[in-house]
């Protein structure tokens, strides 16, 4: 590979959001064309959907997740929660598309309990890259002997990543700047902005599942407030990845948060009311959005849990916060 079409830094710094966002508003907005199709690979039962968001962006819809990949002459980086059992076809996927056999996989944060760690990927010769924090929930990023792999992800066939980034990692390949940029905690502690600048693509992980409610799991550190604050690629113009379904836009953004922020709002001004978290669950503040958004993997009731306590429940280092 030729060193001066393919640099590709891992730093540890900050990158203030604002300058991101403003640096936004004086990009284009290019057309993308949405080309997609059920793939079945021979030697598995999973099936890999493929949208084209650009023809160096696709979006590989998996079992566990959306992965989004730019893809061309400087080889392919893969970014979100991959399934072991599409690893073989999205290989076979991408090698048809680039000569270069250099290949960078990001996982984005996970339940550990469900995590597939690397999915394989490291047994073709990928890079495989996580958070520090999601990392060491597997095991990893230790000071010293890293303690073995779990047996769950051994059983599976899957590695447990190697390398692990702190704040930012920006890869210049396949004619974009591709960034990944770690934020304050939300759906986890894990969590980073993925912004592919010229195709005006982005990726937030499981902070826009797609598919219902959040969930904000404070067993990884998670947060209601980074969570709505990291919702704020709103442009329509921006093709949004969520975590799992399919590619849409700023818009779906911007009503998602809405929805979050309103619902939040509701629960705050009953809890006000001196009413107790089963009986705010039974008056159902989230009613008006359940048709929208209570068929995903957060039920209204759990998400409603989730906002009284997010609400009433002292933040660490702030032990006066009023209930």
């Amino acid at each position: 590979m030729d060193a001066n079409r393919m640099n590709v830094c891992l730093r540890l710094l900050r990158v203030p959001t604002v300058l991101l966002i403003a640096h936004l508003g004086s990009m284009g907005t290019p057309r993308a064309s949405a080309q997609n199709a059920n793939i079945q690979h021979a030697n598995s039962e999973e099936q890999v959907q493929v949208t084209e968001v650009t023809p160096q962006v696709l979006v590989f819809a998996t079992r566990t997740g959306n992965v989004v990949a730019s893809v061309g002459p400087d080889g392919a980086l893969l970014v979100g929660t991959p399934s072991h059992g599409s690893t073989a076809r999205i290989s076979e996927i991408i090698a048809s598309r680039t000569q270069s056999n250099i290949r960078y996989v990001v996982i984005a944060p996970q339940d550990p309990a469900h995590s597939e760690a690397d999915a394989g990927w490291a047994q073709h010769g990928a890079f495989v890259v996580m958070h520090e924090n999601a990392l060491q929930r597997l095991g990893g990023h230790a000071m010293g002997a890293p303690p073995p792999v779990p047996d769950r992800l051994l059983k599976m066939g899957v590695g447990r990543p190697h390398i692990a980034f702190s704040e930012v990692l920006t890869f210049d390949m396949n004619g974009d700047s591709i960034h990944i940029i770690h934020q304050k905690p939300a759906y986890s502690d894990a969590d980073s902005v993925v912004h592919f600048h010229l195709a005006k693509v982005v990726y937030l992980g499981e902070v826009f599942p797609g598919d219902g409610y959040p969930l904000i799991d404070p067993e990884q550190g998670g947060d209601l407030d980074g969570l709505v604050k990291m919702l704020v690629w709103t442009d329509p113009t921006f093709h949004i990845v969520p975590a799992r379904g399919k590619v849409t836009d700023g818009a779906s953004v911007k009503e998602f948060r809405d929805m979050i922020v309103a619902t939040r709002d509701r629960v705050q001004t009953i809890i006000k009311q001196g009413r107790t978290e089963d009986q705010i669950v039974a008056a159902h503040p989230t009613a008006e959005f359940d048709a929208r958004w209570g068929h995903g993997r957060v039920s209204p009731d759990a998400f409603t849990r989730e906002l009284y306590r997010a609400i009433s429940e002292p933040k660490s280092g702030d032990p006066e916060r009023k209930k």
